[in-house]
C-alpha cells in the first residue's frame, strides 16, 4: 500500500489547514492510520490516530484543535488542524498498519510540511 500525504503548507498562527493522505488501496481492513510529525530537531511523535473500529487519540498538545477522520470511499484520511500554533510547525507523515501476508505491515507517506507563522 501507498500512501500520500497532501495539504501542508504555510500559514498564519490561529489559521486551519487540513491534511489528507489518499492510500492506493482500500483502507476498510486498515487496523490503525495515524498522523505523525517531525519538526527540525526533534524526534517523530504521533498527534492523531485512528483505528479499525473508529477509535482516536490525540496527543495532548493537539487535544480540542485537531481532528482525525476517514473517507472509505476515497481511501483517505484527513487531519483537520485549526487553531495553529508556530509549535505546531513540522513534516507531517501518515501511517498505515495493515493485515497482509499473514503479518502487519507499516506504509509511509512521503511528508507534507506545514509552516505555522505567528
Amino acid at each position: 500500500v501507498q500512501l500520500q500525504a497532501s495539504g501542508g503548507g504555510p500559514v498564519q498562527a490561529g489559521g486551519s489547514l487540513r491534511l489528507s493522505c489518499a492510500a492506493s488501496g482500500s483502507i476498510f481492513s486498515f487496523n490503525f492510520m495515524g498522523w505523525y510529525r517531525q519538526a527540525p530537531g526533534k524526534q517523530r511523535e504521533l498527534v492523531a490516530s485512528i483505528t479499525s473500529g473508529g477509535s482516536t487519540n490525540y496527543a495532548d498538545s493537539v487535544k480540542g484543535r485537531f481532528t482525525i477522520s476517514r473517507d472509505f470511499a476515497k481511501n483517505t484520511v484527513y487531519l483537520q488542524m485549526n487553531s495553529l500554533k508556530p509549535a505546531d510547525t513540522a513534516v507531517y507523515y501518515c501511517n498505515a498498519e495493515y493485515p497482509a501476508l499473514a503479518t502487519i505491515l507499516s506504509s509511509w507517506g512521503q511528508g507534507t510540511q506545514v509552516t505555522v507563522s505567528s
